[in-house]
């Protein structure tokens, strides 16, 4: 008998931490399974896609020898599901298949080799070892993923730069047409170190960290990191490259203007709905005292919304993509931000009033 009994939730739980970077359809079969490992401390789940491997730990005392199995990771994931709460499951480990029981159900799974499991080698050599809270890096990491590359030829440019430098933490990302940035004091000086999160090291970070002070520890080496928090332990190579030099995309303009979040949002949410489908652009004119932002599609169908405010500076006629500045204002939580321009062959920065720590920069479009 692998596990003898075991509350349904105590499985499922450990299991969706790590089933999210499992796809059904692998060039290697054993890639769709999590490797489940039995022992004195608990049970141990790990999945890898050979980019990223997770590890998620239940603390539970088990009788029995130490043992692993390997298997379908998104079918136990389904049964564990569908099996009512509160409900007590066995798992029995028979030739090359696991027997699950729960109430009157039984579920027999083939399973392969533990040994054949492909494990991560360690690679932190040297790695440097940060501290934060959870709510601090899952703040960090919104505020910049929106902005990343999706499949981009330049590679480097499909995730996040993270950089150490001293007491501060940096989280930098760019897809070419936008780039966001947000900095955060650390309570403790480290010496500088740069490492390029894959996209979809991010996007697993996103849904396991959650909104509490319980502490992340990151170590950060040339080749790899390992974040560990909760029972999670997640390892992945970094994108090796040369990310562009953000101080240089970074405008310091000086016609300025702050708006209140929510009605510079909403009015370009009303504008967005008859911009173009394909290049969703907006023109945002600007004059003493009044912003107006006008968008029109290729049937002749325009919107306008007119903001008043304390504008001062030169008239301004300038287009970008709506769905850009969409983004980056709706990763903003504060009631006030800044917007400022150059000219009409300049990017726009948006920031907050008073507070250094984030940047966004958008190039604009010709319309």
């Amino acid at each position: 008998m692998f596990i003898k009994q075991i509350d349904k939730n105590e499985l499922l739980k450990p299991l969706q931490a790590v089933v999210g970077i499992v796809e059904r359809k692998q060039p290697l079969p054993i890639l769709s399974n999590v490797l489940i490992k039995k022992s004195k401390e608990g049970i141990a789940f790990i999945s890898t896609d050979l980019e990223i491997q997770i590890k998620s730990q239940c603390k539970i005392e088990l009788d029995g020898e130490e043992k692993s199995i390997t298997i379908s990771a998104k079918k136990l994931q389904e049964i564990l599901r569908a099996i009512p709460d509160n409900s007590m499951v066995s798992l029995d480990d028979q030739e090359n298949r696991l027997l699950v029981k729960a109430n009157k159900s039984r579920f027999s799974l083939q399973t392969l080799p533990a040994q054949d499991f492909p494990m991560l080698a360690d690679q932190l050599i040297d790695a440097t070892k940060i501290k934060i809270e959870q709510k601090v890096l899952r703040r960090l990491l919104s505020s910049v993923q929106y902005a990343m590359a999706q499949q981009d030829i330049r590679y480097y440019l499909n995730g996040v730069l993270l950089v150490i430098e001293g007491t501060s933490i940096k989280l930098i990302a760019t897809d070419g047409h936008r780039l966001a940035y947000i900095n955060e004091e650390l309570k403790e000086s480290h010496p500088k170190k740069e490492v390029i999160l894959s996209r979809k090291t991010v996007n697993e970070l996103l849904k396991l960290l959650t909104d509490t002070e319980e502490i992340v520890q990151l170590e950060l080496a040339e080749k790899q990191v390992r974040i560990s928090f909760a029972d999670v332990v997640l390892t992945s190579k970094v994108i090796d490259g040369k990310f562009p030099d953000y101080n240089r995309v970074i405008p310091t303009h000086t016609n300025h203007l702050t708006l209140d979040r929510i009605v510079i949002l909403q009015a370009l949410q009303r504008a967005a709905i008859l911009s173009n489908e394909k290049f969703r652009g907006v023109r945002l004119l600007l004059t003493e005292k009044n912003l107006r932002i006008i968008s029109s599609n290729s049937e002749q169908e325009e919107a306008q919304e007119d903001i008043e405010n304390d504008y001062q500076g030169l008239p301004l006629d300038i287009g970008f993509n709506v769905t850009y500045l969409l983004d980056g204002i709706n990763n903003i939580n504060t009631q006030n931000i800044t917007l400022s321009f150059g000219d009409q062959n300049s990017s726009l920065l948006i920031t907050i009033p008073e507070k250094a720590d984030y940047k966004y920069v958008v190039m604009p479009m010709r319309i």
